[in-house]
């Protein structure tokens, strides 16, 4: 899989999983903003959404295979823990369904794209360790 062992890619920018994480970042940084600057929901949602894109970067600079997938690992969990505070916002209000939805969907998005990273790195006979 292109990128998972760095690929001749030479910007953790270009790798897919980054690029989606992106998108999920900016739009909820951007629904954050309706919220109150003080609300725990919302600092604890930018804390996990920028954690995303952050381990994906780091992921990218490290050597070997197990630092690699450490980090896109964590990756992933700050998606699914982004998720379950998406739920939490829109169970109580904070946020539409329709909000809720659109950020879902960006969040499964990148979920699938930092598996299939974690996945190509689990694949016996890769010389890239």
């Amino acid at each position: 899989m292109p990128g998972s062992s760095n690929d001749g890619l030479n910007s953790f920018t270009k790798l897919t999983a980054w690029q989606a994480g992106h998108k999920l970042v900016i739009a909820t940084l951007s629904m954050c903003e309706q919220l109150p600057p003080q609300n725990p929901l919302r600092n604890q949602m930018e804390r996990a959404v920028i954690s995303i894109t952050s381990n994906v970067a780091e992921g990218f600079g490290r050597q070997s295979k197990a630092d690699k997938k450490h980090f896109y690992v964590m990756a992933r969990g700050s998606a699914y823990e982004l998720q379950n505070q998406l739920l939490v916002a829109r169970d109580t209000g904070k946020i539409t369904t329709s909000t809720f939805s659109r950020l879902a969907e960006l969040s499964l998005d990148s979920i699938r794209l930092l598996h299939g990273l974690i996945r190509a790195l689990n694949k016996p006979g890769d010389t890239n360790s």
